[in-house]
């Protein structure tokens, strides 16, 4: 089967940085929809019209993955808006709780950066925001996606992980 819109395919795949350092692996096999928010533009583009065992190797500019970094989206909080316990490599989707700090997009995942006695950093940049990446991915399979797929334009996996997570309530993505 060719991938086309809409399909699912399934993956392996190895993402570096530009500096040959490691960030994400996928040894064991993951579905992903092609043709709606589960992978990069430039990934389906590389993907179109293959089918089961092609591989390809893209280089990927911060334009073409997680976009470039923006220093307006790093916020200074308050310490005690934040629980106890909390460290540097956390996430919070959305603004936590109790944050003053106006402007701060509702929509961002805040990865906290630096963990002072007065104040938390927070950014809302993706983690590999401004950072060109290296992906070596091959395809295992490809089958027809169902109809609740192509209606969600996902198979509910996120493309890519990061280890930290934050407390209660919050999500990774």
């Amino acid at each position: 089967m060719l991938i086309t819109h809409p399909c699912v395919v399934t993956l392996t795949w190895r993402l570096q940085d530009t500096q040959g350092q490691l960030i994400d692996e996928l040894k064991e096999p993951v579905e992903f929809f092609y043709g709606g928010d589960d992978l990069l533009a430039k990934v389906e583009e590389a993907l179109a019209d293959q089918t089961v065992g092609f591989e390809a190797a893209l280089h990927l500019e911060p334009e073409h993955a997680f976009g470039e970094y923006d220093p307006a989206l790093v916020f200074f909080e308050e310490r005690s808006v934040f629980p106890d316990g909390i460290e540097v490599g956390m996430q919070f989707d959305g603004v936590p709780d109790g944050a003053k700090t106006p402007g701060m997009p509702a929509d961002a995942i805040y990865t906290v950066t630096e963990v002072y006695p007065g104040h938390v950093v927070l950014d809302g940049n993706h983690p590999l925001a401004g950072i060109a990446l290296r992906l070596e991915l091959k395809v295992v399979d490809v089958r027809e996606a169902t109809e609740q797929e192509i209606e969600d334009r996902s198979v509910g996996q996120p493309a890519f992980t990061v280890m930290n997570t934050a407390p209660s309530g919050s999500s990774l993505h």
